[in-house]
């Protein structure tokens, strides 16, 4: 049995070293613009639309006419593994179906970071080549990782024969230079809270001669010494007008 983990760990390794050696630009270009497309299955699945859109072009050449799950067609029943699928209306009927319904159940993933997603990309193809413990070209085609070897056929392993099709990880690389939203992380980061403005306490009302004055408090402003000073002489000059017209009324009386 494969130890997931250990080939999640080679393969983030992989990714790290690797260098794209073929022109996948034109391909990487195709994927991005379809961007709309693969976010609709995500959002029904889980799985990043980016991993969808390279499943895609390994399978059938990003075919719309072509299932997600082995290449078939979407409006017949396949008889390739899994078989037994379809007819499916659209292409992202049959897209949904393959990440919900058939092995290995991407749709259930939920670790998206670097390792465990090229290892989820290879258990999609099958875990042959990390058995053998080699580069599987189902990821690695068109990179410094590989160089040859490949199943030519169900259980049928040929040590010699490239692999023409571009990698997974190799148009990942490609798609990240043109698109650089794209990210392993899966990390959402959530937005800082708002911070509320600290209630102001209620202002003192210094009475004079009838009228009512509102002072601000000093502390809850963050006043400095001399606005407290310029406070202070406000209230001394409302203090003794006060006292004054208190003088004036009593000698009216």
């Amino acid at each position: 049995m494969t130890d997931m983990n250990k080939l999640a760990s080679a393969n983030a390794r992989r990714f790290a070293a690797a260098t794209v050696t073929r022109n996948v630009a034109s391909v990487a270009r195709a994927l991005v613009a379809a961007k709309a497309r693969y976010q609709t299955v995500e959002k029904k699945t889980g799985v990043p639309w980016f991993i969808v859109a390279v499943i895609h072009m390994r399978e059938s050449s990003q075919s719309w006419k072509r299932s997600l799950a082995q290449g078939d067609p979407i409006d017949e029943v396949s008889t390739h593994v899994p078989k037994g699928r379809g007819p499916f209306k659209t292409w992202e009927d049959a897209a949904i179906d393959a990440l919900v319904e058939c092995a290995p159940f991407l749709a259930r993933k939920k670790d998206w970071s670097l390792g465990p997603a090229l290892a989820n990309l290879e258990a999609y193809n099958g875990l042959g080549y990390a058995s053998r413990g080699v580069p599987s070209p189902y990821l690695w085609a068109g990179t410094s990782e590989y160089k040859a070897g490949k199943y030519v056929a169900d259980g049928k392993y040929d040590p010699n024969h490239v692999d023409q099709q571009p990698g997974c990880a190799t148009l990942i690389k490609a798609m990240m230079a043109i698109d650089p939203t794209i990210t392993f992380t899966g990390a959402t980061i959530a937005p800082a809270p708002a911070v509320k403005p600290a209630a102001k306490s209620a202002a003192p009302k210094v009475i004079a001669g009838g009228v009512v004055t509102t002072v601000g408090v000093g502390v809850q402003q963050g006043w400095g010494a001399t606005q407290w000073v310029i406070a202070s002489v406000v209230i001394a000059a409302v203090v003794l007008g006060a006292v004054g017209l208190a003088k004036g009324w009593f000698k009216r009386s």
